[in-house]
């Protein structure tokens, strides 16, 4: 990504910060909706400008994104997550609850994360090598003339872009996998299912597909189909932390508490920014009984889904 690119999301992103931290279910229902409103909008800002200007918003601007490499499909998802809690936060008569309020800080420190990273700059040359000259072609016209061979190739070119987008736009471009993500982003479960089959078939070595049918699958109630396909997730790319997690999240569901506090342990070595890993981590130890650990980990996670684990904590051992 363009340096000066960077510079100016995090700008706009720093904007957004102070209404996403100042989110809590303390205050009125009606303030937390208008902060989400606020903090998305300040996040698409920086999205806008990490991508130099654009006119596009919501799932478009996201997809965009992500099909330039300007962000990874975790961020997409974390992000698509958060437009789905200000879309809910846009209805008179919803009340925002702690997910939402989750969603929108996940989202900050994803795209936190991803500006703070040092761009990658160009392949730097092999010591003692000469960098190559270009070609030059011998012409006899003047700089900057263009012959009709050349109009032609450009016509044709523009044609191929205006057609590719046209075949993005309308829903029939991208990847298998990031329209998955946007499906499942958006509720629709069942296509986003098809979608997430096909990209585990179209690249048979990748977690990501894998992790998402798992998480369906968990979501709901389907345990067989949840194991098979997190191990299989786990089995191909042993360091995802992400992978790492969702096994976490499914064995913590089962009551496997003290497996599940393995792999949320290595999703946090793996990720140690993973606020979602810390926190159920943390929900893990509670329920184990080393409440101290438990509640380190959730402070540092801060406020989340995994907040209502405070409830369950064992009260403390008594010498």
């Amino acid at each position: 990504m363009s340096t000066a690119n960077q510079r100016s999301a995090l700008a706009a992103l720093d904007a957004a910060r102070p209404t996403i931290s100042r989110l809590d279910l303390s205050r009125d229902p009606e303030d937390i909706a208008a902060d989400l409103l606020e903090g998305w909008s300040g996040t698409e800002t920086a999205l806008r400008a990490l991508m130099g200007g654009s006119t596009l918003s919501g799932q478009p601007l996201i997809r965009e994104l992500r099909q330039r490499d300007l962000i990874t499909l975790d961020s997409a998802h974390a992000l698509l997550e958060f437009q789905a809690a200000r879309d809910r936060a846009g209805r008179t008569e919803y009340r925002p609850i702690s997910t939402d309020i989750a969603a929108a800080r996940n989202a900050l420190g994803a795209l936190d994360a991803e500006l703070s990273a040092s761009p990658v700059g160009p392949p730097a040359a092999v010591a003692g090598a000469p960098l190559a000259e270009p070609p030059r072609e011998a012409s006899s016209r003047m700089p900057g003339s263009r012959g009709p061979g050349t109009t032609i190739l450009l016509t044709v070119a523009a044609a191929v872009v205006l057609a590719a987008v046209l075949w993005f736009f309308l829903g029939r471009g991208g990847s298998a996998l990031d329209r998955g993500v946007s499906l499942y982003a958006s509720g629709r479960r069942e296509a986003a299912r098809g979608e997430f089959s096909k990209a585990s078939r179209d690249d048979p070595e990748a977690a990501a597909p894998h992790i998402y049918l798992g998480r369906i699958a968990r979501e709901e109630g389907d345990l067989s189909t949840a194991a098979r396909e997190l191990q299989s997730a786990v089995k191909l790319e042993p360091s995802n932390a992400v992978a790492q997690r969702e096994m976490g999240a499914f064995l913590l569901a089962t009551g496997s508490t003290e497996l599940a506090r393995r792999f949320y342990v290595r999703a946090v070595q793996l990720a140690p920014g993973d606020r979602n890993a810390q926190g159920f981590l943390g929900c893990a130890l509670l329920r184990l009984g080393r409440v101290d650990e438990g509640r380190r980990f959730m402070s540092r996670a801060g406020e989340g889904s995994w907040s209502s684990c405070q409830a369950q904590a064992p009260p403390p051992r008594t010498r």
